[in-house]
């Protein structure tokens, strides 16, 4: 069941995604060679901590064991940070991280390339940022989720990359997922129509080479089927009357 928000529900959870925003940045500026994937999910959880009534959203999530998901180079989503697992020169990373506050939740995903980093993986990380623009622009009022769909993957896949059919962006409010599914494919003008008080995640998931994904053993780590590298970009957005609304962008 789809749930509209009222104008005080999504100043609530703008509120939100702005401590979101600065835990991204961190994670963009903070993360580094050397550091382990528990590491990064201890320095996020203490910045959300730090401020008053914010918590992380994944923490328990289902069961999930840690703060942030974690995941480097061929893992897509759901990495589990670890004391064992060491972040290297050259890789990329997705850092995955939900806050709660006051009872409503937000989303949002980016990948850092650590130091220096080949030249199609900074191609992809750019492309995927790319897609999630392309996605946020067409979540227009009146338009439909198979827009948002459309527009991430006509950009990626004229790039020559693909999306993910298993992984999709969600609704998301009081419960971390919610109605509608927003699917990083689709034809315009189908799906769901988006409607002012929607609140959703749209998350470009994109790989160098086959869309096809494995879950591990862990039964939380999901990868790319050929082993390319793949990567994750995210906003929480409103739709409004007059337009998207993104949440989790920091303000300037």
């Amino acid at each position: 069941m789809i749930q509209l928000k009222s104008a005080r529900e999504i100043e609530i959870m703008a509120r939100g995604g702005q401590v979101l925003a600065g835990a991204i940045r961190l994670a963009e500026t903070d993360v580094r060679a050397g550091m382990t994937t528990l590491d990064v999910d201890r320095m996020i959880e203490e910045f959300i901590r730090s401020h008053a009534g914010a918590v992380p959203s994944f923490k328990g999530l289902y069961g999930f064991p840690a703060s942030i998901c974690a995941s480097i180079n061929e893992e897509i989503v759901h990495g589990i940070p670890s004391a064992k697992r060491t972040i290297h020169e050259g890789d990329i990373i997705s850092v995955d991280i939900g806050v709660q506050l006051e009872g409503y939740h937000t989303d949002a995903a980016t990948t850092v390339a650590v130091g220096k980093v080949d030249a199609e993986s900074l191609r992809l990380l750019d492309i995927t940022r790319q897609a999630l623009e392309a996605g946020i622009a067409a979540a227009q009022p009146d338009n439909h989720v198979g827009d948002i769909g459309a527009a991430v993957q006509d950009l990626v896949e004229r790039a020559g990359f693909n999306v993910t059919r298993d992984l999709v962006g969600h609704g998301i409010g009081t419960t971390f997922h919610e109605d509608p599914q927003v699917p990083n494919y689709g034809k315009p003008q189908r799906g769901v129509k988006l409607t002012a008080g929607l609140t959703i995640a749209i998350e470009p998931m994109v790989m160098i080479g086959s869309h096809k994904t494995r879950q591990l053993s862990d039964q939380w780590t999901v990868v790319t089927a050929d082993r390319s590298r793949a990567a994750h970009f995210e906003h929480t957005v409103a739709i409004t009357a007059q337009g998207p609304r993104v949440l989790t962008r920091l303000a300037a």
